[in-house]
């Protein structure tokens, strides 16, 4: 069967859907639902999102230089869809989804939010512009992760959290497990 042939058009699918947190110098703060994000590279640990210049988090991140990526679960897919479709210009978007103001560690300006069970500080060191969508990239300066998801071992039980996904306009929880990384070569 031959395949149809489209536009150029980015169809990478699944994705992370997060809820980033930023605010400005004055403390004006916001949540925005980004999708277009993901890690850059691990060691030092970067990472990036994609904002459009028109958004309201867009000039808060550009000045303050810092925004956290917050990861998202199914008990946050209500606020998470909600925080992309409002506008901070409109909205406290904090206070109307219930959510918590928490503390970054090693950042000045932007809150984490306390329901997300990981909260990734991000500062940014370029701003690539590339279109419809600017680059910030960022320098992961500190992680936080909440204590109910570790196990005795020490071990972070991430997959345990009930991480939602974004897929072409909807969005999804996580399925069943494959297998883990390298099982194709594992020795039986």
């Amino acid at each position: 069967m031959k395949k149809e042939l489209w536009k150029p058009g980015n169809m990478v699918y699944p994705l992370p859907a997060v809820m980033v947190s930023t605010a400005d110098k004055a403390g004006n703060d916001n949540i925005i639902t980004i999708a277009w994000t993901g890690t850059v590279c691990t060691n030092p640990p970067y990472a990036y999102i994609s904002v459009r210049p028109e958004r309201y988090s867009y000039n808060l991140i550009k000045e303050s230089g810092e925004f956290v990526i917050n990861l998202t679960t199914e008990a946050l897919a209500i606020a998470t869809d909600w925080c992309g479709v409002r506008s901070g210009r409109d909205f406290d978007k904090f206070a109307e989804m219930g959510m918590t103001r928490g503390k970054a560690e090693n950042l000045s300006y932007a809150p984490t939010i306390g329901e997300s069970p990981v909260n990734i500080e991000c500062k940014v060191t370029e701003i690539k512009e590339l279109g419809s969508h600017h680059m910030f990239l960022a320098e992961v300066v500190g992680v936080q992760i909440d204590p109910r998801y570790m196990e005795e071992s020490g071990r972070f039980a991430l997959n345990e959290t009930g991480l939602i996904a974004y897929s072409h306009g909807e969005y999804y929880t996580l399925g069943e497990k494959l297998g883990g990384f390298g099982h194709s070569v594992k020795k039986k």
